[in-house]
């Protein structure tokens, strides 16, 4: 009889066993399948909650199809006590892991209020927009020229979020002494700049940063990325370049990067200037005299006088030969890679073409004919404008 008992016993303890495995598979797949989210929705997570009350949430959200069993998954993969106080966005479809993974990880918000500081090369511009879920796209809800315009109330309210995410975005073609003072007008950022960093050496892109960010440690950030942007194109530059120095591609990259906002037209206008120090031809280009003449404080505002084309600083390239001292801009990266890559050709000018881009020109006979086209559509726009 004892030997039928503990058989019967084996048997409902294997039986066990396996159910209990099977459960495990089972629950290990649901939660790792996905979800029934069937719209993007963002969410909220307060500082202080417990797993336990944002299951119940994404629940009432109908992002799980169980609470217990997110949190008992939240737990088994030890990622409970790590719920990170924010706004993150959840996916339609995203799975309970995925879910875990979101709340859990590095903590910055990824929707919700976002204020982004974009330093131009005309105007700064300060955008507040909130990213729309369902769309995947954020909506702008304010935007304002710092120390021009006043500042919108929609602006006031969110700086005292602690949960608004902050961003300095800065344009192609911009000058170092243009981004640092525009820096100084972000009342989001912290701490001095002792110096305005070299021409060119900040990398033209978006930051994100933190209330109370400091800005020489957001510029020590630009530099670096500028440094490995150079650094690779440099190594992967074409051969026969009449450029000795990383520093000299830098000065022709921030050439091309002032001639020219159509990016097809970099590689051309890159080989323009090449071929022209391949001849030892001066590269006669307007930016650089326009940096010689307001060391890129600035724009200058006007046209160009016959005498200031003559003006002898060291970056007016119709006196000086080859390159200036020094970038006049910070270029971006396709403007660094177009001055040590540049495009094939032959040609030795360019003038605006009236569309936005440029007509390239072989010999001085063609482009005086393209300088004329040019000439006749500013007369007729100027025409125009004056009826």
């Amino acid at each position: 009889m004892w030997r039928n008992i503990a058989s019967t016993g084996l048997t409902l303890l294997v039986v066990l066993v396996f159910a209990l495995g099977g459960l495990i598979a089972w629950a290990k797949s649901q939660y790792t399948a996905a979800g029934p989210l069937e719209a993007s929705i963002c969410l909220r997570v307060e500082g202080g909650q417990k797993m336990a009350n944002v299951a119940s949430k994404l629940a009432d959200e109908g992002a799980i199809s169980s609470s217990a069993l997110f949190r008992m998954g939240a737990e088994y993969t030890e990622r409970a006590r790590d719920l990170k106080a924010g706004s993150f966005l959840v996916r339609a479809g995203s799975s309970m892991d995925e879910i875990t993974a979101i709340i859990t990880g590095s903590g910055r918000s990824t929707c919700g209020t976002e204020v982004n500081f974009r330093v131009g090369v005309l105007t700064n511009k300060v955008v507040v927009s909130e990213l729309d879920p369902a769309t995947d796209e954020y909506v702008e809800l304010a935007a304002f020229q710092p120390g021009v315009d006043e500042v919108p109330e929609t602006y006031t309210e969110v700086r005292d979020d602690a949960d608004v995410r902050y961003r300095v975005t800065l344009a192609e073609g911009a000058t170092s002494w243009q981004i640092t003072e525009a820096l100084k007008a972000a009342d989001f950022l912290e701490g001095e700049v002792e110096a305005v960093p070299d021409e060119g050496t900040l990398a033209p892109d978006s930051y994100e940063v933190t209330a109370g960010a400091d800005r020489a440690e957001l510029i020590a950030r630009m530099q670096d990325a500028q440094q490995a942007i150079m650094t690779e194109a440099w190594e992967n530059r074409a051969d026969d370049l009449p450029i000795a120095t990383i520093e000299e591609a830098l000065v022709l990259a921030s050439i091309v990067e002032k001639e020219t906002g159509v990016p097809e037209e970099r590689p051309q206008v890159a080989s323009v200037f090449v071929n022209r120090l391949n001849q030892g031809i001066r590269l006669q280009t307007d930016p650089t005299v326009i940096y010689g003449l307001t060391k890129g404080q600035g724009a200058l505002g006007r046209g160009l006088r016959q005498s200031e084309l003559r003006s002898n600083t060291p970056w007016n390239t119709y006196v000086i030969d080859g390159l200036p001292p020094t970038p006049i801009a910070n270029p971006g990266r396709a403007s660094i890679e177009a001055a040590l890559n540049p495009a094939d050709t032959p040609y030795l000018f360019f003038v605006a073409d009236g569309t936005g881009g440029h007509a390239f020109a072989e010999t001085l006979a063609e482009h005086n004919e393209n300088v004329a086209r040019w000439r006749q559509i500013e007369a007729e726009r100027n025409e125009a404008t004056s009826e």
